[in-house]
């Protein structure tokens, strides 16, 4: 393990982060580092921060003070759409789909691709045609074989699926960082397997991802780090190599605290 100064820039950081909601602190001088092509899994116990934490990278939130950047160029977003128009997408535990749209149209919900010429620009008709043949691409590009028919209506799809498709429309739109918070809490042991192979293929292609978990065993599965969240702050940044998942209940109660130079503070290369 190492606390040197990396040669790789943080393709996100935020330094000395406080939020606070009325007198709850939600945030009391947090710190994260995300760098290029990792799962960064994010770990705490009730209250620890962690959603709001990611809810400040993500829009949701704007933090009272402290600093963001994304590629080394101070960012503050005030909503998620500033988020997405700057490559960060979020998968919060709500999913945010449309039950009664198709899968296409859910990948595409709020960047619909209008027809050209007189029909989109005057009766702003969508292209539902390109949609589909785009959002089946995205979901092949995945490796997500699950959805058969791009045209069925995901209230009939089953809840790993439907994490599915959130994910996938967070892959086909996130040009910096994938942000996921709890996407196996309701799904069983299959579904949840194909959420983690996901999470993997999303590395595989170079981006950064952002996993908030309660589930050890996944988040020792597919992170790189875990960043360890306790009373509002970052307690420790760990190698799930290095550290058991014992430790890193520990240092989430207090019982166990690890010196900064012992911490996994850079990519784990």
């Amino acid at each position: 393990m190492t606390t040197a100064t990396s040669t790789v820039t943080p393709v996100m950081q935020g330094r000395n982060l406080v939020k606070t909601f009325g007198r709850v602190v939600g945030l009391d001088g947090a710190d994260l580092d995300l760098f290029p092509g990792e799962v960064l899994a994010v770990v705490g116990d009730n209250g620890a921060g962690k959603s709001t934490l990611i809810k400040c990278f993500s829009g949701a939130h704007v933090p009272d003070s402290g600093e963001m950047t994304l590629n080394g160029n101070k960012i503050t977003f005030r909503s998620t759409h500033e988020a997405r128009g700057a490559g960060v997408e979020t998968v919060f535990q709500t999913l945010a789909v449309s039950p009664a749209l198709d899968i296409a149209s859910n990948l595409y919900l709020g960047r619909e691709v209008r027809k050209g010429g007189f029909m989109g620009t005057v009766f702003r008709t969508l292209d539902k045609k390109r949609m589909r043949q785009e959002s089946a691409q995205h979901l092949k590009d995945l490796g997500i074989s699950t959805l058969q028919n791009i045209t069925q209506a995901v209230e009939t799809l089953s809840g790993g699926q439907r994490q599915a498709v959130a994910v996938a429309r967070c892959a086909a739109f996130g040009s910096q960082v994938i942000i996921l918070d709890e996407p196996t809490a309701a799904l069983g042991v299959n579904e949840s397997a194909r959420v983690l192979k996901m999470i993997q293929d999303l590395r595989d292609r170079g981006l950064s991802v952002i996993l908030i978990s309660h589930n050890m065993p996944q988040v020792f599965e597919v992170a790189d780090r875990i960043h360890v969240a306790r009373l509002g702050k970052r307690a420790a940044v760990v190698n799930p190599q290095s550290h058991s998942m014992n430790d890193v209940v520990a240092i989430m109660t207090g019982a166990m605290t690890v010196p900064v130079e012992e911490q996994q503070l850079t990519p784990v290369r």
